[in-house]
């Protein structure tokens, strides 16, 4: 048998409902399953898709990206980013190549990563509409002012 906690003495919520961590790992992993489901039709990982979607926002214009930057857009740290890019990579999304400096390597998509992402990101963006739908245009700006807050202070 199980010691019996006093919550009272132990947290200052009276229940996981008032919890606001609580609270956001329900949503974030309710979110989380609805973007994973549509991206097992493209045969992507969550994290490959941010990647991938990174790398297109940062080349967008025919600029070079490293492996660095994708990360920190990415809000990754190198080691990850460099195991998800030799994944995406082996799938022939993309492509690295040594910049000009030799020691950073630079990140480009492959026409078959361009083709996946058109198709991708207009889904995503679909998945997160209809997840987000039961919030006014009013709630979502609120929504995304307070997590950009929290990033921002968790980033100071």
């Amino acid at each position: 048998m199980s010691k019996k906690l006093n919550f009272k003495k132990i947290s200052i919520h009276t229940g996981p409902k008032q919890s606001p961590g609580f609270l956001l790992w329900h949503v974030s992993t309710s979110w989380r399953y609805s973007i994973e489901t549509i991206l097992k039709t493209f045969k992507l990982t969550h994290p490959q898709f941010v990647v991938l979607a990174t790398t297109g926002w940062l080349t967008k214009n025919g600029e070079l990206a490293t492996q660095i930057m994708i990360g920190k857009m990415a809000g990754l740290d190198p080691n990850t980013t460099s195991q998800i890019i030799q994944g995406i990579e082996e799938k022939k999304l993309v492509s690295r190549s040594a910049s000009s400096d030799g020691r950073a390597k630079n990140v480009s998509l492959t026409s078959m990563g361009s083709k996946i992402l058109e198709q991708a990101i207009p889904a995503v963006e679909q998945t997160d509409a209809k997840f987000f739908s039961a919030l006014t245009k009013e709630e979502i700006s609120f929504l995304m002012n307070m997590v950009q807050k929290l990033l921002d202070f968790s980033h100071s």
